[in-house]
């Protein structure tokens, strides 16, 4: 909780000036009951007509007032509550975004949009209500009871034994769905998470014909959320009936006395009504009360999740001064090994190379055998179990975050474009580039053709996750992208896959003339590696050869096999 109170700094006056005002309104709405009393007592009863206009005169006017308090105390519970929440977000987004994949992946991505997005809200609606009603109620409540002892000592004696049976039955029914609230939010993320996953795979879901299928399986994790809150949802509806039967209990009684009273002459009658009004404040505040702890309830769990994402470490960094980014990239891999989890097996065993700067590398194996992990591990997305990687000769944790992300140009394997244009997904690459250095880029990229047949060239508009382009244009645009950075370092991570051999022929031979650049091919094709001057061969994990094309060919069977299967006679598709 202390992570999320630090958030207050800047809100604090009006985190003090929203309960304040609500205290001003409380003061004067604890002053009715004593102006009916007096209307009663001394306009009606003695027919003075001036005390009755007088007296509805200063309720009208502590109406106004209270109203006034409550719109400012409004005010200002909201303006701290939004800001808050706003900080709050905006901080939990730059953590989340310094995890490297290891942690976003056990953690998962359902989990942390609940975070950002349900559990922020919850934590909103908390700070808006604590800070109107923690003071509020409660000084109503005792307000209310002081009250009824300077107008009648013993039949105030009941609101001193109603208050805290009400209290008991509040804090009672608040430690019980604490804990079951908390749980309420955890069968959260998997309802989140299969929604997620249901809109992102919308087409093959139709395709398949399993909109059924997924959407019993959605209803399973939804069946268990709904349980939990309605299971929670049962406790906390006792408290409304178990409080009005109490209060209701205290109101007999008050009115059986009380009129003993009033018969005998103790009190007056407006006494009485005053009486009245106080124990149906104690009653109205007492629910805003319930309603207060139960949100505060949901806002604790939610508080809490929140903190656990903050007590998560980030990727630390020691900063060091990088190489200039204008010289290509020296690395090395050694004796490095990596499993995704704990108890897995390893993805990758023991691989150890040397990239020489300028070099055009290829990384090539089957399906599954460690290719995009190696270079995850490259780009220091994860962290190796065992060995060492080095850029440049420094150890690539001690790069800063920035440092490394200025060396690398990365083109994924799963092409991703954001809505926008054609220039502003460029511009992701160099936002001060000129239109000249886009348009070579695109060059480069073998994009430039159909860029200048769109109707607005690089104003063409990019729908959401580019679907208003072909895969093999999705990925020559982030092939520009990324050579627009002019990395020291570029990696297409099987970013061909979708172009024809003549289109992927075209971008090698104009990636070739790079030459200040240390070029890294992912790739199934064997025609990809062909002219590199390094080639990995990866076998479940294994770096089973490295060397040139011919080299490999004459003593790593792994190779041979992958280039006979593509080409059976020897030749090439080039």
């Amino acid at each position: 909780m202390k992570k999320i109170l630090r958030f207050f700094d800047g809100y604090r006056k009006e985190s003090v000036l929203a309960p304040l005002f609500k205290m001003l309104e409380a003061i004067f709405e604890l002053l009715v009951p004593l102006t009916v009393a007096t209307i009663i007592d001394v306009g009606i009863r003695q027919k003075n007509t001036q005390t009755i206009y007088l007296m509805c005169g200063i309720m009208v006017a502590l109406g106004v007032i209270g109203l006034i308090c409550a719109i400012c105390a409004q005010y200002f519970a909201a303006k701290a509550a939004v800001g808050v929440s706003a900080k709050i977000r905006s901080s939990l987004f730059s953590h989340i975004q310094g995890f490297d994949y290891a942690t976003t992946d056990r953690i998962g991505t359902s989990t942390l949009i609940t975070r950002m997005t349900n559990d922020i809200q919850s934590v909103q609606t908390g700070i808006n209500m604590f800070l109107r009603l923690f003071m509020r109620s409660p000084f109503i409540v005792f307000g209310a009871m002081i009250m009824a002892f300077t107008i009648n000592v013993r039949l105030a004696l009941i609101f001193a034994i109603t208050i805290p049976l009400l209290a008991l039955v509040i804090f009672g029914i608040m430690l019980i769905s604490i804990p079951i609230y908390k749980k309420s939010q955890t069968h959260l993320d998997p309802v989140v998470g299969k929604l997620r996953e249901n809109y992102n795979g919308t087409r093959v879901i139709r395709a398949f014909n399993k909109e059924s299928d997924e959407t019993a399986a959605f209803q399973e994790k939804h069946r268990a959320l709904t349980k939990i809150q309605l299971f929670a949802g049962r406790i906390s509806a006792l408290m409304n009936p178990l409080t009005y039967v109490i209060i209701n209990l205290a109101v007999i009684f008050l009115i059986q006395f009380g009129a003993l009273s009033v018969d005998d002459g103790t009190i007056s009658q407006g006494e009485l009504i005053a009486l009245y009004n106080y124990m149906s404040q104690i009653l109205v505040e007492l629910i805003k009360l319930a309603n207060l702890i139960i949100t505060l309830n949901k806002a604790s769990a939610s508080a809490h999740r929140i903190s656990d994402i903050f007590d998560t470490p980030s990727r630390s960094f020691s900063a060091v001064q990088a190489a200039s980014v204008l010289n290509p990239a020296e690395i090395a891999f050694q004796e490095v090994s990596f499993r995704y989890h704990p108890t897995g097996d390893d993805a990758v065993s023991n691989v150890s190379f040397s990239i020489h700067a300028g070099q055009t590398v290829g990384i090539i194996g089957g399906t599954g055998s460690g290719k995009s992990t190696l270079i995850h591990l490259l780009q220091g997305l994860y962290s190796p179990t065992s060995g060492k990687i080095t850029v440049d000769g420094n150890e690539l944790t001690s790069y800063s975050q920035e440092q490394l992300r200025a060396m690398f140009g990365i083109v994924p394997q799963k092409a991703v474009l954001f809505k926008g244009t054609v220039r502003s997904n460029l511009q992701w690459g160099c936002d001060t580039a000129n239109e000249e250095e886009m348009w070579h880029a695109l060059e480069l990229a073998q994009a430039k053709e159909f860029v200048e047949k769109a109707e607005h060239g690089l104003d063409s508009p990019v729908q959401q996750f580019g679907r208003n382009f072909s895969g093999g244009q999705k990925q020559r645009l982030t092939i520009a992208r990324a050579l627009l950075k002019h990395p020291k370092l570029l990696i297409l991570d099987d970013s061909a896959s979708a172009l024809d051999y003549g289109t992927e022929a075209q971008l090698r031979q104009s990636l070739s003339t790079l030459s200040d650049t240390t070029k890294i091919i992912v790739s199934q094709r064997a025609s990809s590696m062909l002219h590199a001057d390094l080639i990995l061969v990866l076998d479940d994990g294994i770096l089973v050869g490295q060397g040139n094309h011919s080299e490999l060919m004459e003593r790593c069977e792994t190779y041979r096999e992958i280039y006979f299967s593509q080409f059976p006679k020897g030749g090439t598709n080039e």
